[in-house]
C-alpha cells in the first residue's frame, strides 16, 4: 500500500474504534486512537499474515501488551478482513467474541490473550525464542504501552530477549505521554525510554508514530537488524484524530455518548474528505 492508501485505512480503523467503544457504553478509546497508525502498518503492510488461514504456521505474530486497546486491534483486524466490521457494534457485549480485552480462544487472528500489563511481551519474547530454536522464519511484534513499561516484568522480559539476541523481535511502544492517572513523567516516569532499550542490547528507533514515512522506514530497519531484538519508540498522539479527545487523559478509558459519538465522527469524516474519500 503507499501512504495515501494506509492513511484511508487507519482513518477507516479510527472510525471502527469510536463506533465499537460507544456502542459499548465501556472501553479505552485514547490509546486505541493513538496506536491506529501503527496497527495499520503492521496488519496492512508488513506483517505476513493471511485472514482467510489465521492460524497458518509460518505467519508473523502480534501481542497486544497494551491489552486494554483492544478495539484498536479489532478495529485493524475486521478492516483487514478476519471478521465483519460490522461485528465492531458487538463489543463488550454478552456473547460476543469481541470481549474487552483480547481473548485468542475466540477471536480470529488474536494470537495472544492480554490485559494484564506488563505479560504481553513475556509472551512475545516466548514466541521468539520458539521460532528460533524451531528453526522458524516468523517475525513476532509487540505493542506496549508507556505506562505499562512501568511494570517490572516488561524488563524482565527485555533482558532476556536482548541477551538471546532475539533480531525476530520487535518491541513497539505507544509512548502518548499519557495514562489513566496524568502524564507518564508524573505518575512514574519511564524516560529515557530508549536508553533503558538500549542498555538491555535493543536496536532503538526513535519515531513519531502517527507518520506512515517513519514507520515504514522504522520497520524496515527492525527487518535488516541483525543479532539483536529492536525497539521503536513511537511518540505519537493520545486520541489522535478526534478533536476533544486529543492528548486529554480523560478519554483513557471512557466511552463517547451520543452527542460525542456525532463529533467524533464528523471529526474522522472531514480525514475522510481531505484524504480523497474512504476506501
Amino acid at each position: 500500500m503507499n501512504k495515501l492508501e494506509l492513511q484511508k485505512k487507519a482513518n477507516e480503523v479510527r472510525k471502527g474504534i469510536i463506533t465499537a467503544v460507544h456502542s459499548a457504553k465501556a472501553g479505552h478509546p485514547g490509546g486505541s486512537l493513538s496506536a491506529a497508525d501503527i496497527f495499520t502498518y503492521l496488519y496492512f503492510e508488513e506483517m505476513n499474515i493471511d485472514p482467510k488461514d489465521p492460524k497458518k504456521a509460518d505467519r508473523d505474530r502480534f501481542v497486544l501488551s497494551k491489552g486494554h486497546t483492544a478495539p484498536g486491534l479489532y478495529s485493524a483486524l475486521a478492516n483487514r478482513g478476519y471478521f465483519p466490521v460490522e461485528d465492531l457494534k458487538t463489543l463488550r457485549h454478552l456473547g460476543s467474541y469481541l470481549q474487552g480485552h483480547p481473548c485468542m480462544q475466540e477471536t480470529p487472528g488474536v494470537d495472544m490473550s492480554s490485559g494484564s500489563l506488563g505479560q504481553g511481551i513475556s509472551a512475545a519474547v516466548g514466541m521468539a525464542l520458539a521460532a528460533k530454536m524451531d528453526g522458524k522464519d516468523f517475525r513476532v511484534y509487540t505493542l506496549l504501552g508507556d505506562g505499562e513499561i512501568q511494570e517490572g516484568q516488561v524488563w524482565e522480559a527485555s533482558m532476556f530477549a536482548g541477551h538471546r539476541k532475539l533480531d525476530n523481535l520487535v518491541v513497539v511502544v505507544d509512548n502518548n505521554g499519557l495514562q489513566i492517572d496524568g502524564k507518564v513523567e508524573d505518575v512514574c516516569s519511564p524516560y529515557p525510554i530508549d536508553k533503558k532499550f538500549e542498555a538491555f542490547n535493543f536496536h532503538v528507533i526513535n519515531i513519531d508514530g502517527n507518520d506512515f514515512d517513519q514507520l515504514d522506514n522504522a520497520f524496515k530497519e527492525a527487518r535488516s537488524t541483525k543479532g539483536m531484538p529492536t525497539a521503536i519508540i513511537c511518540k505519537t498522539v493520545k486520541g489522535k484524530g478526534v478533536s476533544y479527545m486529543e492528548n486529554n487523559a480523560g478519554w483513557h478509558g471512557k466511552a463517547p455518548n451520543d452527542e460525542e459519538y456525532k463529533t467524533a465522527m464528523a471529526d474522522l469524516l472531514k480525514i475522510s474528505e481531505e484524504l480523497g474519500g474512504a476506501n
